[in-house]
């Protein structure tokens, strides 16, 4: 009985039998790695981390000396050479080894494994300069939900014999599992930081408009009101009245240009610096050279502020002026045709050496003087068509009998209804002062 079972094993069942067995140890060796990994990364969501132990997983697996894991930046793959976020992780002291880019521009573009035991003989990569300490490699992709997110390489086997088959399978395995894992993870930062980034714009939004007025101040004879309405959480426009004595009164209107948080900033240190320049002198002019001088020496050359500055001498009724570049105030007189003050000056920022006049027009009773910014004659509506100095002429007069207030709100009613569908693109800002 016993030589006949020798007879068999020594057949070609004995070699089925350890195939079978090779097979099965390669397959529990798998799983053995699969859980080990996702025992490691499943108590965390920080991507750095995940990669970090996908990396040195890997390594420990296949015997190498170092990886990296390169993640694809979805919002520019148009350009390979900005395309990719780096992160490396290494489990020696070897100096890091960067990702070639023809090695990474292939994997894109076969979305495959890749083997290289003689980088410098290798005629897929003919004419690529290597680094001098790259022996072998193998890059594999990272696939989630039929998308590439990244590619994982590992250099340099420790034992210098090359990367073989089984390597290449036993990366692509871990690369293939702990994909989804680190686009999750990935995704799951994002969505932190979009909602830190929310939180910081609400607040942003709560300090801006305490920068604003909130109560119209009383002048006797005239009626003032004003409004801001950013296009976003933060905007750039501006306004404010600073009664100075009982018969004077400081207002503006302006425009950063940009839009988000670095108008914001800036809008809040103008409108800080012309509640200080306004205090202690009324002069138009000075005041808009001065803001000019702080504005030029203390932001970059490419910040530009819009500004209409007036000083309103209720014991005159006279306004004086001065305009840096902004949109042409309209000044709406009973039994007239309707006057734009079209004086006016460069931008803030623009050069110290600029010089700014000043200009002054009488209000009579019933006469309306109407500040605004771009974003109300250049809303655009769904046809791409701007609301236009006729419309706001049209709507302003047909409520001059009623309250600035009251005159502020058709206004920005009948922008808004201009646009229709149309995303509100720019700041809505505008201020009336009414001599009653």
């Amino acid at each position: 009985m016993a030589p006949e079972q020798t007879d068999i094993l020594d057949g070609p069942h004995l070699a089925q039998l350890q195939m079978e067995n090779q097979r099965l140890r390669r397959a529990v060796e798998e799983l053995s790695i699969l859980n080990d990994l996702a025992t490691a990364i499943g108590g965390t969501n920080d991507p750095t981390e995940i990669m970090q132990i996908i990396v040195k997983r890997s390594l420990r697996t296949v015997h190498a000396e170092q990886g990296v894991i390169t993640l694809i930046d979805q919002h520019r793959n148009h350009d390979l050479l900005s395309t990719f976020v780096r992160s490396m992780s290494s489990s020696s002291e070897h100096r890091a080894i960067h990702p070639d880019e023809s090695v990474l521009g292939w994997i894109m573009t076969y979305q495959r494994p890749l083997v290289v035991n003689d980088p410098a003989n290798d005629p897929r990569f003919q004419g690529t300069r290597w680094d001098h300490t790259v022996r072998s490699i193998i890059c594999v992709p990272m696939v989630a939900r039929s998308k590439l997110v990244g590619t994982l390489t590992i250099y340099n086997k420790k034992d210098d014999s090359g990367f073989t088959e089984a390597d290449q399978r036993l990366v692509s395995i871990l690369a293939a599992q702990s994909a989804q894992v680190l686009e999750n993870a990935r995704l799951h930062e994002e969505e932190r930081e979009f909602h830190q980034i929310q939180e910081e714009l609400r607040l942003a939004n709560q300090i801006q408009s305490k920068l604003l007025p909130e109560q119209m101040p009383r002048v006797e004879g005239y009626d003032l009101a004003g409004m801001s309405k950013p296009a976003h959480s933060v905007g750039g426009d501006f306004f404010d009245f600073v009664p100075i004595g009982e018969k004077q009164l400081c207002f503006w209107v302006g425009d950063v240009a940009g839009k988000g948080l670095p108008a914001a900033l800036t809008m809040a240190t103008i409108q800080a610096t012309l509640r200080g320049n306004t205090a202690s002198s009324q002069d138009v002019s000075r005041v808009l050279d001065r803001t000019n001088r702080y504005l030029c020496g203390n932001t970059t050359r490419s910040t530009f502020v819009t500004l209409f500055l007036g000083v309103l001498d209720a014991g005159k009724h006279v306004v004086h002026y001065g305009n840096a570049g902004h949109n042409r105030p309209l000044l709406l007189k009973n039994g007239q045709d309707p006057q734009t003050l079209s004086h006016g000056d460069l931008v803030l920022g623009f050069s110290e050496e600029i010089v700014f006049e000043e200009i002054s027009v009488q209000l009579d009773p019933g006469d309306v003087l109407v500040v605004y910014s771009d974003g109300i004659n250049e809303s655009m509506s769904s046809e791409r068509v701007q609301y236009g100095e006729e419309r706001l002429v049209e709507t302003i007069s047909s409520r001059r009998s009623e309250s600035a207030k009251v005159m502020i709100r058709a206004v920005v009613d009948s922008v808004q209804e201009h646009a229709g569908r149309a995303p509100q693109a720019d700041d809505l800002t505008i201020a009336i002062i009414k001599r009653l």
